[in-house]
């Protein structure tokens, strides 16, 4: 495959407005990539916009949405044409998890959990896939997460939609061979994000090792750059090991070791 040429990209990043979405976005334009900024505060997308057009002569649009609702994929495509934009790459980073035992936590969020990390990605996928592939220039970045690799107690909704995606994006890698358009699923570990400001607890990462978000986006960028680029990558030595490791142990062995280590109260 040809070089990703990314100033003849425009890419649609969802998750926009913080931690790995912002990094996408200062990185891609950097690159000279267009950007269409999706998250539901709309001021921070403003001010990343003005930032990232001021620094790079890129144009940067902010879209405001709530990705938890349905028709987020039917939803940006009518915006972006009404704003007469091609969307050419896309980044579906948008996320967020639940912490505590299932039979506590409130069915209400979890919907939510689900509706932007699975249910959106799917639709938002769907609604520019045949505009990717026609261009047969750009990218598909899925962000997943270590907890794509193993069950989680506490976190079992969170770990289940990462997989979900793990599974949809290889698939798509596979579907889209010869096509030109470039699929990779991104696995962060524990990440300096605003990840457990939402989430509510330290205790899913606690004694973890921290990236930055651009070391994590640099990650993708770097696997996006090979001439073969591989259906999904981890970002982090010590984090690629440990998916590894869930490969080789047994089922039962890899959910008792996770459950170990973000236990709570029954």
């Amino acid at each position: 495959m040809t070089a990703v040429d990314y100033r003849k990209q425009t890419t649609l990043i969802t998750g926009a407005s913080s931690g790995i979405g912002v990094e996408f976005a200062r990185e891609l334009a950097g690159r000279g990539s267009d950007v269409v900024l999706v998250a539901r505060r709309l001021g921070r997308l403003e001010k990343l916009a003005a930032e990232l057009a001021g620094a790079h002569g890129v144009r940067a649009e902010a879209i405001p949405l709530d990705l938890s609702l349905p028709g987020a994929g039917r939803t940006l495509a009518e915006e972006v044409d009404r704003r007469g934009l091609a969307v050419t790459s896309l980044v579906n980073n948008a996320g967020f998890g639940t912490f505590g035992p299932f039979h506590t936590e409130d069915p209400g969020r979890l919907r939510e959990e689900i509706g932007v990390n699975v249910a959106s990605v799917v639709d938002i996928s769907r609604a520019f896939i045949g505009r990717l592939r026609a261009s047969g220039t750009g990218v598909l970045v899925n962000v997943a997460s270590m907890a794509a690799y193993q069950p989680i107690p506490n976190m079992a909704v969170y770990a289940a939609t990462k997989a979900f995606v793990l599974s949809f994006t290889e698939a798509l890698w596979q579907e889209s061979l010869g096509t030109g358009l470039r699929v990779i699923l991104l696995s962060p570990g524990a990440t300096r994000t605003e990840f457990n400001d939402v989430l509510g607890t330290e205790e899913a990462t606690s004694g973890a090792s921290f990236q930055t978000p651009r070391q994590v986006v640099e990650t993708a960028l770097r696997a996006l750059d090979r001439p073969k680029p591989p259906p999904s990558v981890v970002s982090g030595r010590l984090n690629s090991l440990t998916a590894n490791a869930s490969r080789v142990l047994s089922r039962r062995r890899t959910v008792l070791i996770s459950g170990s280590m973000t236990r709570t109260p029954k």
